[in-house]
């Protein structure tokens, strides 16, 4: 599962492929939207909660709500289930989607938005290898070091100006995320901590100089 990003992406895998995946973009319901995508995927592969044996999260980098809405929520489960829960980075699961599914061999970049005029993004060798760590940036600061390189991704999209060659998926699927995971696990590789990639502050500030009512 992914909300790292506007869309809210479930899926389900059997170490082999996906076998049930579901995918709304909404940028204010992660909440809402997340647990019914669950048991519709559930449903859709005809399998209980209970068959599954391991949880797959992006970890982001994203905006500060709607990413613990994933990770939370993959927490919880992992406790319930008392299997293992994987943290996979959203710009990789793009990366590789781009790669497998839309033929894109690098190198590239991957940027999606951050909000505040700003991309999350990460520059690609190829659909499995990231070089360096995720960034947050203004779209025209890195428009330079990115030219001539096609970028994936929603951030292409809304700064064609920065990023002319905009690729697709636009969105993360976790259908994208789940095949990475069982790749990487499969080849003995670690996988990440299920904690949030924030990459600066959340916009939701404690206010200063506030006043402090205590009971007399």
């Amino acid at each position: 599962m992914d909300t790292a990003t506007p869309a809210v992406t479930v899926a389900l895998h059997d170490g082999a492929s996906v076998i049930a995946s579901s995918g709304q973009v909404d940028a204010r319901r992660h909440g809402e939207l997340l647990l019914p995508a669950v048991d519709r995927v559930l449903a859709e592969a005809g399998v209980k909660l209970d068959a599954v044996t391991g949880v797959v999260v992006g970890v982001g980098p994203g905006p500060y709500t709607g990413l613990r809405v994933g990770l939370v929520t993959a927490a919880t489960f992992g406790s319930a289930l008392a299997v293992p829960v994987h943290g996979i980075c959203t710009l990789d699961g793009l990366a590789y989607a781009a790669g497998r599914e839309g033929g894109l061999e690098g190198p590239f970049a991957v940027a999606t938005d951050a909000r505040r005029k700003e991309v999350y993004w990460a520059r690609y060798e190829d659909a499995r290898t990231r070089t360096g760590d995720p960034a947050v940036d203004r779209p025209a600061d890195i428009a330079e070091a990115l030219a001539g390189l096609p970028v994936v991704g929603q951030g292409a999209v809304l700064y064609p100006e920065a990023f002319p060659d905009a690729r697709g998926p636009e969105h993360v699927a976790a259908g994208a995320l789940a095949a990475l995971a069982a790749e990487r696990l499969a080849a003995g590789q670690e996988l990440l901590e299920p904690q949030p990639l924030y990459l600066r502050r959340p916009d939701a500030q404690v206010p200063k100089n506030y006043k402090v009512v205590t009971p007399k």
